[in-house]
């Protein structure tokens, strides 16, 4: 492993605190940053994450694309995770903490939009930053992209019913834009360039593709450490502001990203998945489409509201808690085997 791989724990804990200090600093920098966006999709944002996932892209190998479908299993998982499981439990944990646990500190309008907000990110699986989990445990690129891409197919007709059912609400509208366009800024685009880039390179020698990828390698991590930078300076303010309502929020969507995680790595040891598929597997159901959640607490409940404010600590407790989850998954990846399984 590299210097970056090696620390990345440390760089993306110094790119919080200087997101932070930074936002701090230069609040008009990162206001006028944040304004570039189109359908909620914050476009540096969208170059950063483009830079992160174009080298697991140009790893997609399309003759090995068509054989995912002789071994399902791990497809399987990540579908019953994420659309039976992981919403209601989302719901359920934010129930017990608003309504209960953390009742005598939060008032009950306030409570009510906070669940709301973390059942959004619960019906929004990610669809970007799973390539960058995945790569970081060395998952199967190609079970990886299938994954997203039926993933990203079923929230077309599954999103918009689950989400109004666990509302309680008779309508929530899909916002198209932001879901097209970043399926397109994050899969299509990416995968287009990283097929063209691979048959330019294998044209030459495996060994250029090889050295292409592995140079590519230290700007992913540059790319994910600019991105902490700018979602923390995003929101330093309101870090500084209100960081009590914002560890309240974090309690339970922390408690749900370990507790789905634990849930998909018990199924693939059930399933006994090859390693780099049920890596990826586990890690998709605990990462959000940040920006659908957003757009859509938006929409319904406004701006300045506490689901929009939920959506946005999903945001920032994604990274770090990700980032352990990977490290979970490299150190119990089995040793001394060719294509170990659980």
């Amino acid at each position: 492993m590299g210097l970056f791989e090696r620390f990345l724990t440390i760089w993306v804990a110094l790119g919080i605190g200087a997101g932070v200090a930074l936002g701090l600093w230069q609040p008009g920098l990162f206001q006028m940053v944040a304004r570039l966006e189109y359908a909620q999709v914050n476009l540096v944002v969208a170059v950063f994450i483009w830079v992160m996932i174009y080298p697991m892209m140009i790893q997609i190998d399309w003759h090995a694309v068509k054989d995912v479908g002789k071994r399902p299993q791990g497809l399987l998982l990540t579908l019953v995770v994420n659309w039976l499981i992981k919403p209601f439990t989302m719901a359920a944990l934010g129930v017990l903490f608003f309504q209960y646990l953390f009742a005598p500190w939060v008032d009950p309008q306030s409570a009510s939009e906070y669940i709301a907000g973390m059942i959004l990110l619960g019906v929004a699986p990610c669809t970007a930053m799973v390539f960058v989990w995945s790569q970081l445990v060395k998952g199967d690129a190609n079970y990886t992209l299938v994954q997203v891409s039926v993933n990203d197919l079923i929230m077309v007709f599954a999103f918009a019913p689950i989400a109004a059912f666990l509302l309680g609400v008779t309508d929530v509208t899909v916002p198209w834009e932001t879901l097209l366009l970043s399926t397109l800024l994050y899969v299509v685009l990416p995968l287009i360039a990283g097929v063209l880039t691979r048959h330019v390179l294998l044209r030459r020698s495996q060994q250029a593709l090889s050295s292409f990828v592995a140079a590519l390698k230290p700007w992913s991590i540059v790319g994910l450490i600019a991105t902490v930078v700018l979602l923390f300076g995003f929101q330093a303010n309101t870090i500084v502001d209100q960081p009590g309502v914002i560890g309240l929020i974090a309690v339970p969507l922390i408690l749900q990203s370990y507790g789905i995680f634990i849930i998909g790595w018990w199924g693939a040891k059930w399933l006994k998945l090859p390693h780099d598929v049920a890596g990826p597997a586990c890690l998709i159901g605990t990462s959000n489409f940040f920006e659908l959640a957003v757009a859509v607490a938006i929409s319904l409940f406004g701006l300045n509201s506490g689901a929009a404010l939920a959506t946005v600590v999903g945001v920032l407790v994604e990274v770090p808690v990700m980032l352990s989850l990977v490290a979970l998954v490299n150190a119990w990846r089995p040793a001394n085997a060719q294509n170990p399984r659980f």
